[in-house]
């Protein structure tokens, strides 16, 4: 269907200058009833969806050659690597081959005594600070950022148990993420007014960044799989202890910047909920989480705890 002006407030006012934009680049073209797509190809098939980053990736039954589903292209890292534990329809296979050049993974029906996880490094760079708030010493942060992700290995998992059986090593390559981000710092007074040595401080910063991720469901209309997290005791683009939460999506997806606007209370009720686990060392409940890449570890649940009590000590 063409679009008419009658569609210009459904994508904001800067309709009419880029529909010229994709004019010159013969992309649409105007008629009387409205702009007209050009090409052969349906203009719906150059975006995805369910999901975005490239190409879905086929997951094929390698001795029949049935379509079995696809994985997004983003998570296909993590959940059909060579060697992953992948659950269709009820029945598990395990993936013998990633096809990273013709987005496929090719796996066998199998029922392996073991679950299989993922590990990766995560690297962001901040590319520009849109806002901050200072909060005391600290300072609350919103922003763009680059995030480098790469899977290097995968734990085997017994069934039930969960006891480590192995760990694989894998070489696959980086994959980069433009998108926005929010984020706070906290200063070496603060850190020792929160009791935080260094001994503790990448487990404090680490459980309240997986804390913090499970709670924003509660204020962004997301889930936690939507968005990631980087915690770090030295940020080289603050210089200081750092907690980073960022949308999953290329150029964001709102999630953080309401988080921004709502920080006091999202981390307050992230202090809480901390606080108000019975666990003693920390849980699935409220500081260990179902997506890490470092198997969570390490994580601290009372320095988180203190971190954040400190941390909002001077909120505004």
């Amino acid at each position: 269907m063409p679009l008419t002006e009658a569609d210009f407030d459904l994508f904001g006012p800067q309709t009419p200058q880029l529909l010229s934009k994709l004019e010159k680049r013969k992309l649409l073209r105007r008629r009387s009833s409205g702009w007209h797509w050009t090409r052969k190809e349906r203009a719906a098939d150059l975006t995805d969806i369910r999901g975005s980053g490239g190409k879905p990736v086929q997951v094929v039954e390698a001795d029949t050659g049935r379509l079995l589903g696809t994985v997004d292209a983003g998570a296909a890292h993590t959940t059909v690597h060579e060697g992953a534990v992948h659950l269709h329809q009820g029945r598990t296979y395990v993936v013998r081959r990633l096809d990273l050049e013709d987005s496929a993974a090719l796996v066998d029906e199998a029922s392996p005594p073991w679950t299989t996880m993922a590990r990766d490094t995560t690297s962001l760079a901040v590319l520009e600070t849109e806002a901050e708030v200072p909060w005391g010493e600290a300072r609350l942060c919103f922003g763009s950022v680059e995030v480098t992700n790469q899977v290097v290995s995968y734990l085997r998992r017994r069934l039930i148990t969960g006891e480590v059986l192995g760990e694989t090593k894998l070489d696959l390559p980086p994959r980069t993420l433009r998108t926005r981000a929010v984020w706070w710092t906290v200063t070496d007074d603060q850190l020792d007014a929160a009791r935080i040595n260094p001994e503790i401080l990448e487990g404090a910063l680490h459980a309240a960044e997986h804390a913090a991720i499970g709670m924003l469901p509660l204020f962004a209309t997301c889930d936690r799989w939507d968005i990631g997290g980087v915690s770090i005791a030295l940020h080289p683009d603050t210089l200081l202890p750092t907690v980073f939460v960022y949308d999953g999506q290329p150029g964001g997806a709102g999630f953080a910047e309401r988080a921004f606007h709502t920080a006091r209370d999202w981390l307050t009720a992230t202090r809480d909920a901390i606080a108000a686990c019975e666990c003693e060392a920390g849980c699935p409940s409220c500081i260990q989480s179902p997506k890490c890449g470092n198997a969570n570890d390490p994580l601290h649940k009372r320095g988180a705890i203190r971190l954040l009590t400190e941390l909002l000590r001077s909120a505004t």
